[in-house]
């Protein structure tokens, strides 16, 4: 197995979850979270604490699977950050190279979901989790990692670039995956892509980072860029290369979501969760693939994380 650094964000999810108050109204293609009137009180059926983040969310991957996993990101000394630590050492994930920002809290999200349909509206304080450039690559000369597994650092491009660099001056592989505020930026990230191995976007991402409409379009643009490219394209499946062969995927089961947080994190991670695990590229797909859905039909962003030695059925995808 190998040894993979989650570099990314730490989030307490507070989880309130209702059938009846919650349920969205549909005003032409956007809807309005809820009927609540301002002022009221509602009764809601059951509340939640859990962890996330795509840095946690990875590093829980990581571990289940076998690997040595270690998270690295910023939380505060509070009751949301004593959770984060408790869930990372019950899942074996190493948390020794966690910061500990003072005058910040752990960052939190409050999750309004509907148990009826699985529609969310997400409220987030990032606090700890909002700034980056106190990381240290350095650490990366301790841990001595195979892989750097990188989610969204908020747009800090500075601390984006300085780990590729320093990672790829030890010949440690990357895989990254991008978040909003970075894809901001989409010059300077194409040019960070040189340091890359691994990319996983969804289509719109990709259309901000490439020309092209169609999944194919875009995959072969980006793969110009780096080794492995892979586009998701929620229920469409997606599309993904390694230079030499190129699947079209769909989804692995279609079932019923109960909670669509974490879904990307569990494809991302559960992808090179297997690949570094010495799996094919096809069969890393249908893996991160399962691990996807498994996420989705538990409450939690890595609740329904998998371990990689379940047994999986077959899913729609070809080589073209």
């Amino acid at each position: 197995m190998a040894r993979i650094v989650s570099l990314g964000s730490a989030l307490q999810d507070i989880y309130l979850v209702d059938r009846d108050d919650l349920t969205p109204t549909r005003i032409g293609d956007s809807a309005i979270f809820g009927e609540m009137l301002v002022g009221s009180k509602v009764d809601i059926d059951k509340i939640s604490y859990e962890v996330g983040g795509g840095g946690i969310n990875s590093a829980i991957t990581f571990a289940r699977h076998g690997h040595e996993a270690v998270f690295l990101g910023n939380i505060s000394h509070d009751p949301a950050g004593a959770a984060i630590v408790k869930t990372l050492d019950r899942e074996g994930v190493d948390s020794s190279y966690i910061n500990f920002l003072e005058r910040k809290n752990t960052g939190t999200s409050v999750i309004l979901l509907d148990s009826k349909s699985g529609e969310r509206t997400i409220l987030t304080c990032r606090g700890a989790s909002e700034q980056f450039g106190n990381f240290s690559e350095k650490d990366l000369d301790l841990i001595q990692p195979d892989w750097l597994y990188i989610t969204t650092l908020r747009g800090d491009l500075d601390t984006l670039e300085r780990f590729m660099k320093y990672a790829k001056k030890l010949d440690i592989n990357i895989m990254f995956n991008p978040g909003v505020k970075e894809l901001e930026h989409p010059e300077q990230l194409l040019k960070l892509f040189e340091y890359v191995d691994i990319l996983n976007v969804n289509k719109s991402e990709a259309g901000k980072l490439v020309p092209g409409v169609v999944l194919s379009e875009l995959l072969y643009h980006l793969i110009s860029y780096v080794e492995i490219a892979i586009i998701t394209d929620g229920q469409m499946g997606g599309i993904a290369s390694d230079g030499t062969e190129t699947y079209r995927f769909g989804i692995y089961e279609d079932q019923k979501v109960k909670d669509a947080t974490g879904a990307g994190d569990a494809f991302g991670s559960g992808f090179l969760a297997h690949f570094a695990a010495g799996k094919s590229f096809k069969d890393s797909l249908v893996f991160a693939s399962a691990n996807s859905t498994a996420v989705v039909s538990k409450l939690g962003a890595n609740a329904g994380v998998l371990t990689g030695k379940e047994k999986l059925h077959l899913m729609p995808i070809q080589k073209i």
